[in-house]
């Protein structure tokens, strides 16, 4: 278990790492708003591209190789973004980046399913409560960077090494489960399963509205609320420590009130706080909505792939490799679509309208999560207790 939450933890730190320098990055290949949205398209495409393949290699190598082999691919190629000298450049490292964060991404969730089911505990909310500590840690490094006026080459070299150090160390504990026993009565395909695309559109929106976060916040705060680039950092920060902190009471709340219950809620309370953030003009308010955003997506995207996992389960206790392959793919198309819609729709009228737009995405999740739950008729699905 600790070795998968460590691997969690890692790759939060390299996506917070680079997503707080947003900003410097902006300025350094010379993007404007609507280029820089384009131009971050290339981290989605990249994670499109191997989010599917994941899900069928684990059930050949397993977690194990995808983990280490997708983590020593991310800390080579993330300093490269320092080096970026157009917006062009930019985008074609960042699907590099994308590419070897997307496999890393979905290969640790497999591994944590792994867990899970040794344990009995639903635990996913923890460990992504992980990757929302790691893009924590990849925030104040960022906001201390910059604050010492360091470049994003120096700082991203750093980051790299110590990811590399650290995924050989601990990759050998991941848990390997073998999966290549062929299945004796293979499920149907995940594109035939109406419940597992109704998780994805969950998972999507959830992207498209952590994406709208992760990646605009401190632009935003910089260029709409007069924040320094070291202060406008930290809103990012701000948005990872609510979801961290929310993720970690995850197992209790799972437990008492379910997971739809909490998909439900959390999509009213982010849909809100992104509001929030984007119509009330104050530096506190921005802060506060970006919070309030964390806590309200904390749940989405790991109960989403845990039902998931859940819904792959085969008779001898594997599977779900597939499923979770799906689910993120769909769901990485909204970090593919996101950037440049909110950069299209800044472009036309500004920031805030189009973050007022991911508002909107976000409290989607809400009828669908109530559609999902309708469609799994198998209650296995429910990966802890139900409220009575």
């Amino acid at each position: 278990m600790r070795s998968v939450l460590v691997v969690f933890v890692l790759n939060g730190l390299v996506f917070g790492s680079w997503a707080s320098r947003v900003p410097a990055l902006a300025d350094q290949v010379g993007a404007a708003e609507g280029t820089l949205g384009l131009a971050l398209l290339g981290a989605s495409v990249g994670m499109i591209a191997v989010a599917s393949l994941t899900g069928s290699l684990s059930t050949r190598y397993g977690a194990r190789v995808l983990v280490g082999g997708s983590g020593l691919a991310a800390a080579l190629v993330v300093p490269f973004l320092g080096l970026a000298p157009n917006p062009l450049v930019f985008g074609l490292v960042l699907v590099a980046l994308g590419a070897s964060v997307g496999m890393l991404d979905v290969a640790m969730n497999i591994a944590a399913v792994t867990v899970i089911r040794r344990v009995d505990r639903p635990l996913m909310p923890i460990f992504h409560a992980g990757f929302s500590f790691g893009g924590l840690l990849g925030a104040a490094g960022a906001a201390l960077a910059a604050a010492v006026d360091w470049a994003p080459l120096p700082h991203l070299t750093v980051v790299a090494v110590v990811v590399a150090l650290v995924i050989v160390a601990v990759v050998r504990d991941v848990p390997n489960e073998s999966t290549t026993q062929p299945e004796t009565t293979p499920g149907p395909a995940p594109t035939r399963r109406p419940v597992l695309w109704l998780l994805a559109a969950v998972a999507l929106c959830s992207a498209v509205a952590e994406g709208a976060s992760a990646d605009w916040s401190a632009l935003f705060a910089a260029d709409y609320r007069g924040l320094g680039e070291s202060s406008a950092a930290f809103v990012y920060g701000t948005f990872s420590i609510a979801m961290a902190v929310t993720r970690l009471l995850g197992e209790r709340a799972e437990r008492r009130f379910g997971p739809y219950r909490l998909l439900v809620v959390g999509a009213v309370v982010a849909g809100a706080g992104l509001l929030l953030a984007s119509q009330v003009p104050s530096a506190f308010a921005t802060f506060a909505g970006f919070g309030l955003a964390g806590i309200g997506l904390a749940y989405a995207f790991p109960i989403a792939l845990a039902l998931a996992g859940a819904a792959g389960r085969r008779a001898d206790g594997t599977g779900g490799e597939r499923e979770i392959g799906f689910v993120t793919a769909i769901a990485y198309t909204g970090f593919l679509a996101g950037p440049p819609l909110v950069g299209g729709i800044a472009h036309l009228s500004d920031l805030a309208v189009a973050l007022s737009f991911a508002g909107i995405v976000a409290a989607l999740i809400a009828p669908l999560s109530l559609a999902s739950r309708e469609k799994a008729v198998n209650r296995e699905f429910l990966v802890s207790p139900a409220p009575k």
